[in-house]
């Protein structure tokens, strides 16, 4: 039999996932994971205190959750996450004037290193796309979806869903659908064009495309819109045949875009609308510069070097 406050906890999710998905617009994948730490914390209330609804949890409650989670040997990053997830929930309740203090405002999370994104360097850019073999079937499609990541600093995401309409050449822009169905315009590169126009007149137009799928751009053998799986194979397989050993994925690409738009002098809030970060903050992971480059800088230009 369910229990008032397991009803309780499950009704006050319920809301709260429709509170994500309506007035957040957040993603399917964002509520799962949202409701999924959320639920952790249910899960420990009704058996550690199971007269305690969620409206009347106090920090005292969430503290001894906390402290479970540090003792299950999981990583500082997860029990961050699940305490980002619980300060949102608890957040909600306040907008909706549930509760008139926030438990969850003081409560802290570990203290986490800031880590700096792999990225490449401009020359393994080059080595990379130069070794897509152009003359197989998928090389110029391979080689437009690449260019198009690096020029264009796209989330692997919005390279799949990308549609025709949306790619605007004569203006060299592309309308990009993000996070949240946030739209944005992003440049697009000449070479990414080049190759994204060899793509679509010399191969994409003799392909049987399913139906559904028309308006995507970038299709599979069979058709149909590429998955993610099937894009980390592709620069997987590209960085073993270019004999880069760094571990490769399509966010790479997207940090290279950032990290060599900053260190050329691009202004930082251009980079972040560029790249549709929500806050300066995520930006500015970015702006670290190697450390052969400040130390040039530090020989060229410092008086007592």
């Amino acid at each position: 039999m369910i229990s008032m406050m397991t009803k309780s906890w499950e009704n006050h999710i319920k809301q709260f996932r429709h509170y994500l998905k309506l007035e957040r617009s957040l993603s399917e994948n964002s509520i799962e994971a949202y409701t999924r730490d959320v639920e952790k914390l249910a899960a420990y209330a009704v058996k550690n205190f199971p007269e305690t609804s969620p409206l009347d949890v106090e920090l005292e409650h969430l503290r001894k959750f906390v402290t479970e989670l540090a003792q299950l040997e999981i990583s500082d990053y997860t029990q961050a996450r699940i305490i980002s997830g619980i300060k949102a929930f608890y957040r909600f309740l306040m907008y909706e004037d549930k509760i008139s203090e926030d438990p969850a405002q003081l409560l802290e999370a570990p203290k986490l290193g800031r880590k700096l994104p792999d990225t490449l360097s401009y020359e393994e850019i080059v080595q990379l796309l130069e070794a897509i073999p152009l003359g197989e079937p998928e090389g110029h499609r391979n080689r437009a979806m690449l260019e198009m990541l690096y020029s264009s600093g796209l989330r692997v995401s919005e390279l799949i869903e990308l549609k025709k309409g949306q790619v605007f050449e004569d203006v060299g822009f592309l309308k990009v659908v993000g996070k949240g169905n946030k739209e944005r315009l992003v440049p697009i590169g000449k070479d990414a064009l080049k190759y994204l126009n060899i793509y679509k007149n010399e191969v994409r137009v003799h392909q049987t495309i399913a139906k559904g799928h028309e308006e995507y751009v970038f299709l599979n053998r069979r058709g149909k819109k590429l998955t993610r799986v099937m894009i980390f194979l592709i620069i997987k397989k590209t960085a073993e045949q270019a004999g880069i050993e760094k571990n490769i994925s399509p966010h790479t690409f997207r940090h290279s875009f950032a990290t060599h738009l900053i260190e050329g002098g691009a202004d930082l809030r251009a980079v972040q609308e560029m790249l549709g970060h929500e806050s300066i903050t995520t930006t500015e992971i970015y702006t670290h510069l190697d450390r052969d480059y400040l130390r040039q800088v530090l020989t060229d230009f410092h008086p007592r070097k």
